[in-house]
C-alpha cells in the first residue's frame, strides 16, 4: 500500500489536517506521517525530518508526499538526496487538505503510486464545480458533462436512485460510497441525472465529488461486471437513508 508524508510548517495545521481526513474517511489503513515544524511551537521545515518520514511511510510500494508551501518544497526536494535506501516518491502539488484526504481514499483501496497523486492533484475539481453557479467566484469551472446516451450494452445494470440523505454525496459519504463500491468485482460509473453532471468512475472519489449529488438529486448508477446487481444495491442502500 502507498504510504502518504504531510510536510507543513506547522505541526498544528499537518495534524489537524491527518485528523479531518481520517476522520471523513472509512478506515484506510494507509501510514500516514507527519514532518512538520522545528518543534511543536516553532514554524519551519526540516529536510532530514521529512526523509525519516518519508522511510517510515514506505511500505516498498512508494510514498506520496504532500506539501503546504515555500520551503516545504525545498525541504522535501532536498530530503530525497538523504534518504539512505531507494524508495519511490512523488512529490504532489496537490492542496494540502483536499489533496490529503484524495489520496488516502486511494491508497486506502490499493491503488498504485501514479493514481494516488493523479488523485490528489485533481482533488480541487469537486471545489470548483461547487463555484458553477456563483456570478462572483472568478473561478472558470469545467463540468463534465454527461456524453449523452451510453452505448447500449445488455450486460449492465442500470438503476436511477434519489439521494435522500441529509448532506447528499459529499465528503464523507462520498468516501464511504467510493470504499464500499471496491469490495465488488464490478465497474461502475456514476452520473447526477438531475444536472447531468457526469457520468464519473465510482472509484474516484474526487470524480465523485465533481458530479455535486446534493439531498434531493437523483443518481444514475451503471454497473457491470459479474457483481454489477450487487454494486447497484450498494449504492441505492448508501444514498437512499
Amino acid at each position: 500500500m502507498i504510504g502518504v508524508v504531510v510536510v507543513s510548517h506547522s505541526r498544528a495545521l499537518a495534524e489537524a489536517a491527518v485528523a479531518l481526513a481520517v476522520g471523513l474517511l472509512p478506515d484506510q489503513g494507509v501510514s500516514v506521517r507527519i514532518a512538520a515544524g522545528l518543534s511543536a511551537a516553532e514554524f519551519g521545515t526540516d529536510a532530514v525530518a521529512v526523509a525519516e518520514a518519508i522511510t517510515a511511510a514506505d511500505s516498498g510500494d512508494g510514498v506520496l508526499v504532500l506539501m503546504d508551501l515555500g520551503s516545504a518544497v525545498l525541504s522535501a526536494a532536498t530530503a530525497l538526496d538523504l534518504l539512505e535506501s531507494p524508495v519511490r516518491v512523488r512529490l504532489s502539488a496537490a492542496p494540502l487538505v483536499e489533496g490529503l484526504v484524495a489520496a488516502l481514499a486511494a491508497a486506502g483501496g490499493g491503488a498504485d503510486l501514479e493514481t494516488v497523486a493523479r488523485e490528489a492533484e485533481g482533488a480541487l475539481a469537486a471545489k470548483r464545480a461547487g463555484f458553477a453557479d456563483s456570478v462572483d467566484a472568478g473561478v472558470t469551472n469545467h463540468p463534465q458533462p454527461s456524453t449523452g446516451a451510453a452505448p447500449v450494452d445488455n450486460s449492465a445494470v442500470v438503476e436511477i436512485v434519489e439521494v435522500t440523505g441529509e448532506h447528499g454525496l459529499h465528503a464523507r459519504p462520498a468516501a464511504e460510497l467510493v470504499t464500499a463500491l471496491r469490495d465488488f468485482d464490478a465497474r461502475v460509473e456514476l452520473r447526477n441525472a438531475t444536472t447531468g453532471a457526469g457520468p464519473v468512475p465510482g472509484d474516484s472519489l474526487t470524480r465523485v465529488l465533481t458530479l455535486g449529488v446534493l439531498p434531493g438529486h437523483r443518481l444514475e448508477v451503471r454497473a457491470t461486471g459479474p457483481d454489477a446487481a450487487l454494486a447497484v444495491s450498494k449504492v441505492r442502500s448508501l444514498t437512499e437513508y
